[in-house]
Order: C-alpha cells, then sequence, then structure tokens
C-alpha cells in the first residue's frame, strides 16, 4: 500500500511544474535540519555552570534547565530565577500593585478556582522573578496550614466545603519596612490525592536557596553537589531541526496536490468549452454537407473560419483539435485515420460519436450523413440547454448564504432599533 502511495507521488512529481521549486524546498529544509540539529545538539550537551544577572530596573532572568542527577536525566526540567538587584520606590510600588492581582492565580496549584479547593494549596514564600515574599496568615488553622496543606481529617466532617479567610503580607527582601498585606476567601472542601516529583523539587529548592543567599553577585553559579547527589543541568533538546526536516515534505506534497487540483480544473473547464462549441460544430458540419461540400473540404472550412477569428475570439479547444486533423490530412494521414484520431484526442462521448459518423461514412459512404448530424446538433443543443439550466441552479444555490447574511443584516437594522426604542 505504502509503495502504492509513493510510486504515484514519484508519478505526480515528474509532470508538476513546481518540481524545481519542491527540490528547492527539499534540499534548503534539509540543510536547515541538519544546521539545525547539530546547533541545537551542541547546546545540550553543554553544562550552564552560570546565568548573568540583570542590573536593577532590566527584570529578572529565568532559566529551564534539564537536569541530570548522578548522570542520570530526569523526566522534568529544572526552572531557575536569578533576580535583579533593586527597586526603586515607585517600581516596587507597582510590583506590590501587579503581585496583588496575581497572587489568587499563583497559589491555586492542581486547583482550578479559588471557590472549590481540594488540592494544597500553593501558599508560596517567594514570587518568582520579583525580590518579595510572602507570610500567609488563616483564620481556620484546623482544615488549613501556612504552608497551604489541607488537613483531610478535619475536611471529611465538612463535606459542604469550608470557608476559609487567608492573609497574604508581601514583603520587599531588600527593606523589610516596605509591605502590602491583601486578603482572599476561598472555599476548601476534602481534598483528592496528589502527585509529587520530589526529586525535581528538592533541586528547584535548594537552586532557589542559593540564588537567594548569592544576589550580591554578578552572577548565579550553580552548584554540582546537593544533598551528596552529582548536579548536572543542560539546555533542553531543541526539536525546531526536525520540524523543519519534515516541513520540506509537507510543503511539496502539498505542491503536488495543488498543482493536481490544477490540472484537474483546468481539464474541466477545457471539457466544458468543448460541449460548448460541440453544437456550433456540428450545425457547421450539417450546412456545409447539405451545401454539396464534401467532408474534408467542409472541415477545411470550418478551421479555416476560425483561424481568421481567433485574434478575438480566443483559444478554443475543439477547433485546435480540428486544426491539428487538418495539418495530419496534409502531411499524409489517411482521412479515416486524422478522425479516429480526433475522437481519440477530444476523449469526450459527443467528439468520438461525431468522430464515428464521419468514419462511418468514409468506410461505407452513407448517404444519410446530413440527416445524422442535424439529429446530432438537435441533440447537442438541448443537452447545451440543460447543463446552462443546471449551472444556473448551481449558482442559485451558492448565493443563499449570501442572502441569508443579508437577511439577518436586515432583520438587526429593522428589530435593534425597535428594541432600544421601548421604554423600560
Amino acid at each position: 500500500m505504502s509503495g502504492n502511495i509513493f510510486r504515484r507521488i514519484f508519478a505526480w512529481g515528474k509532470d508538476c511544474k513546481y518540481r524545481s521549486l519542491m527540490l528547492g524546498i527539499v534540499i534548503g529544509s534539509c540543510v536547515l535540519a541538519v544546521i539545525l540539529l547539530v546547533t541545537d545538539q551542541r547546546e545540550a550537551t553543554k553544562s550552564v555552570t552560570s546565568i548573568p544577572r540583570e542590573s536593577s530596573g532590566h527584570g529578572s532572568i529565568t532559566k529551564e534547565l534539564q537536569l541530570i542527577v548522578n548522570g542520570i536525566r530526569q523526566k522534568d526540567k529544572v526552572r531557575i530565577t536569578v533576580q535583579e538587584r533593586n527597586y526603586s520606590d515607585e517600581e516596587l510600588q507597582k510590583v506590590f500593585d501587579q503581585e496583588t492581582e496575581k497572587l489568587g492565580d499563583r497559589i491555586l496549584g492542581q486547583n482550578k478556582n479559588l471557590d472549590n479547593v481540594r488540592y494544597d494549596l500553593n501558599l508560596i514564600k517567594e514570587i518568582p522573578d520579583v525580590p518579595v515574599r510572602v507570610e500567609w496568615e488563616v483564620d481556620r488553622y484546623d482544615v488549613i496550614s501556612v504552608y497551604g496543606v489541607l488537613n483531610e481529617e478535619n475536611l471529611m466532617k465538612e463535606p459542604e466545603g469550608v470557608l476559609v479567610n487567608l492573609k497574604a503580607c508581601l514583603i520587599y527582601k531588600q527593606d523589610e519596612t516596605k509591605r502590602a498585606i491583601t486578603e482572599m476567601t476561598v472555599k476548601i472542601y476534602p481534598p483528592l490525592d496528589d502527585n509529587d516529583e520530589k526529586t525535581v523539587l528538592l533541586v528547584t529548592e535548594e537552586l532557589r536557596k542559593q540564588e537567594e543567599s548569592s544576589r550580591q553577585k554578578s552572577e548565579f553559579k550553580i552548584p554540582t553537589q546537593i544533598d551528596g547527589n552529582t548536579i548536572v543541568l543542560r539546555n533542553p533538546q531543541n526539536l525546531r531541526g526536525w520540524y523543519a526536516l519534515a516541513l520540506g515534505p509537507m510543503i511539496c506534497i502539498l505542491l503536488l496536490v495543488l498543482d493536481r487540483q490544477n490540472r484537474q480544473k483546468e481539464d474541466q473547464e477545457t471539457k466544458q468549452q468543448m460541449m460548448l462549441d460541440y453544437p456550433e460544430i456540428t450545425d457547421k458540419l450539417t450546412l456545409l454537407l447539405g451545401a454539396g461540400i464534401t467532408v474534408k473540404s467542409a472541415w477545411q472550412k470550418i478551421v479555416t473560419d476560425y483561424e481568421k477569428q481567433k485574434n478575438y475570439r480566443g483559444i478554443r479547444f475543439a477547433y485546435e483539435e480540428m486544426a491539428k486533423t487538418c495539418n495530419e490530412m496534409q502531411s499524409g494521414v489517411t482521412e479515416l485515420e486524422s478522425y479516429e484520431q480526433f475522437g481519440k484526442r477530444c476523449g469526450l462521448k459527443a467528439y468520438r460519436k461525431l468522430a464515428a459518423l464521419l468514419t462511418q461514412n468514409l468506410r461505407k459512404g452513407s448517404k444519410g450523413l446530413s440527416e445524422l448530424l442535424r439529429a446530432e446538433a438537435d441533440q447537442a443543443f438541448e443537452e447545451r440547454k440543460a447543463a446552462a439550466k443546471k449551472r444556473g441552479e448551481e449558482a442559485g444555490t451558492k448565493l443563499l448564504l449570501p442572502m441569508f447574511m443579508m437577511l439577518s443584516m436586515v432583520l438587526l437594522i429593522v428589530i435593534v432599533p425597535a428594541f432600544l426604542s421601548i421604554q423600560m
């Protein structure tokens, strides 16, 4: 099955007019993918030993690094935040205002909102990215501690939930006299099970403590040992190289599909044009044969008239095929073979029937050719009218959506002012 698919794609690619563009895209995506993969692999193998600290007012630096403990790569990554040096009074007040608004979201933990708390709250002692610590007070220590840990035993006695008032005091580390206080109310229900990644949490907490103690230095030195474990932090592997590698073939496939759709559309338009010209061609042949002209002479007459009108009428594919047939007859191909080839090139049932009538006339010398062509012309005109009617119905169907949209606009224009004019 897959072999057939690849063979079809290869066959499309041979005739696709975008093949040069496709080849360039594939080569370019492969080169880009190799460059990115090599670069990212080198970055992923380097150990991060220091993080430069930004000066005051430039914000903190947050790094998410791959953790390797005693040579073993951990599944989760470590997030390190290196704070800036200091804040002015205006900047600190702005920070207090911003963090007070965000505090409710920060303490959610695994909970979706503060009105339905079933897991331990993350009553943070530090606010990431800013030198501010938080102290908490609660009015129901029997159901939740100042660390956010729920008391399951006491909560099971109150399945309908308990309202708890939380009071947070935000303290600036560089000057603890500068504080901001905020309060919030949460509703706590009996907790559900949770799942902690102890190793990553332990390393993250230790890194945070060491980063806090080194904020007077120009950079943060990452330790190599924590609790007797060897710590290695690396940049996580970036997958952009693989994305770039897959991008080229995907674009090529889309170009193949686009080329195939364009060809199908062109073939469909060609067939429609040829069917529109068929009644005219058969009618001209009928008139010329009725005037006593031979089939070959009538054919050449029609082609000659088309060549004269081609400049302002445009290219008509059916007449172009008739011109090819004339050239074949002039180059020595028999009239019979030329008509047969004409029917095959056109590929439509109506033109194959016309070619069959002409070849039959040459073989058997039928005297009723004019009558047969007249009947064929009448039938072709009826089919043309039916096709035009069908296209008109399809066009009407396509107009339904714009009509409904216009109706909706009219209803809004009429109804909205009526509602607004009602005095409540």
